[in-house]
């Protein structure tokens, strides 16, 4: 049986009526990633003894009637700045390499609860900064649907993972669009929530003002069942909201015929972005083109304020990565470069234990936050971030969702983003949405003929409607022209 190509409620229909048992599929996928992830390079590492064990208590409990969930047995990848109790937890750089997390972070807890398997390190840039998964300290990520060509960051692990069918689903973070761009250069789904809804508990922080936990899927149920699972308050993370997970598989499932009715923004500067491709322009306009045939009301709105996003983002994500990333000095735990006093310590354990780009992140942030530049850089990019997310709050008084496309082009080749800038304005549709806090939801639209790979479109509501946008991205979903994306390796 093939269960490389099912969905998360297609395999707990399986497992439900008999099919199937979790060691079955663990045995299968495994398969898969012995023959095929060679060449795509999506997991750090497996820990097959301890998933194994997980689906074999899986099988005895649906056995004995006692199943958590319908989606107890299933595996879950996990990138690897999300901790899993007595797993190494390394964010892909060296500093960590040899850190074993003591407990589960509260997503993977969850997961648990409900009997999914988490499953594997997958690979990412280093400590979530990059647009690429170029910056990862251990390995190479290919794209499923080209090896030249990248698969997006800094999730780029778990997005190859989902797309190359090596795992039905699995969590990404999010702090400038580390979900839903690689999630779009792979041709899969990928779900930002409102900050807040999901618990950061057991995340390494890279910006902890804009990182967010998030699933990424084969399609729109599966990352509704996935946000249900882990989504609502904990005590253990105190930028947690006080609310409770809604019925957000509910939503999917009574997803309207069309979208009569709904009006759906149309932000000009998105449209007007400077380095859109040809290929995008085409996909928008197709895009757009289906939404209207739907029924839906498209309504131009003013987001005046993006243009200052990626400047605001890079100034805010470095000094708090400063901030964060000063924890790991290798005194405590993680890499230690002994030398004759200490701060020579210091100085090579971070030198050696952290890549270049977390370093030049670093400095930036210090920079940043420095005295005599603090007001100039960090204080007035607060302010221009009000007014970005004052944006989306007027913006949201004219339309229920707002429609842009992901990236300003489909993957790029290895390499073709040397230039920090130009890679940093990779993420210029994505960033805006993790400095107001909203919710958004990149899905895949179409395979551009030209070179084969796919071509992701973003929706965006205000902050808590994940209900209303799981249920538009749904019809759009089921209605693009392009049925099935996926790679064929």
């Amino acid at each position: 049986m093939d269960f490389q190509h099912s969905t998360i409620h297609e395999l707990a229909d399986l497992l439900a009526q008999g099919k199937t048992s979790a060691v079955q599929m663990l045995d299968d996928f495994l398969a898969r990633i012995e023959e095929k992830d060679s060449k795509i390079g999506a997991f750090i590492r497996i820990d097959r003894d301890a998933a194994r064990k997980a689906a074999e208590e899986s099988d005895k409990r649906r056995a004995e009637g006692k199943a958590l969930s319908p989606y107890d047995g299933i595996l879950i990848g996990i990138k690897d700045c999300i901790s899993v109790k007595n797993d190494y937890i390394a964010s892909a750089s060296q500093i960590l390499s040899n850190v074993i997390s003591p407990y589960d972070s509260t997503v993977v807890e969850r997961l648990k609860a409900k009997g999914f398997i988490p499953f594997g390190r997958l690979n990412m840039d280093e400590f979530a900064m990059g647009s690429s998964c170029e910056n990862s300290s251990f390995l190479k990520t290919h794209n499923p649907f080209d090896t030249d060509c990248v698969p997006g960051g800094s999730s780029g692990g778990s997005a190859a993972a989902v797309a190359a069918r090596f795992v039905p689903a699995a969590l990404g973070s999010d702090t400038g669009g580390s979900i839903r761009q690689p999630a779009a250069f792979c041709g899969i789904v990928g779900l930002k929530p409102t900050y807040g809804l999901v618990s950061r508990n057991g995340l390494v922080a890279f910006a902890s003002s804009l990182d967010q936990i998030g699933p990424m899927t084969q399609d729109v149920e599966d990352s509704a069942i996935i946000l249900e699972c882990i989504a609502g308050k904990d005590k253990m993370d105190s930028t947690s909201l006080p609310v409770e997970p809604k019925e957000y598989i509910k939503a999917v499932k009574n997803a309207p015929a069309d979208l009569k009715g709904v009006k759906i923004g149309l932000p000009k500067q998105y449209f007007e972005a400077p380095g859109m491709s040809d290929a995008m322009k085409k996909g928008c306009d197709e895009a757009i083109a289906l939404l209207k045939s739907l029924g839906a009301e498209l309504v131009e709105v003013d987001m005046p304020h993006t243009k200052y996003a990626v400047a605001v983002y890079y100034i805010l994500a470095t000094a708090e990565a400063s901030a964060n990333l000063a924890r790991f000095d290798g005194i405590r735990y993680g890499k230690r470069v002994p030398d004759k006093d200490l701060l020579e310590t210091y100085l090579e354990s971070r030198g050696q234990g952290f890549g270049e780009e977390v370093q030049r992140r670093i400095l930036l942030g210090t920079y940043v936050l420095s005295s005599g530049y603090y007001d100039a850089y960090y204080l007035k990019a607060q302010k221009v971030r009000t007014l970005i997310r004052q944006d989306f709050t007027e913006a949201a008084k004219k339309c229920d969702v707002i429609f842009t496309p992901v990236t300003p082009d489909v993957a790029f080749k290895f390499g073709a983003k040397s230039d920090p800038l130009s890679m940093y304005l990779s993420d210029i549709f994505t960033i805006a949405l993790n400095l107001s806090g909203n919710c958004g939801i990149s899905v895949p639209a179409c395979i551009d003929e030209k070179s084969g790979l796919p071509i992701g479109m973003q929706f965006i509501a205000p902050a808590l409607e994940e209900e209303k946008l799981l249920s538009i991205a749904a019809v759009f979903e089921k209605n693009r022209a392009c049925k099935e994306i996926f790679p064929e390796l």
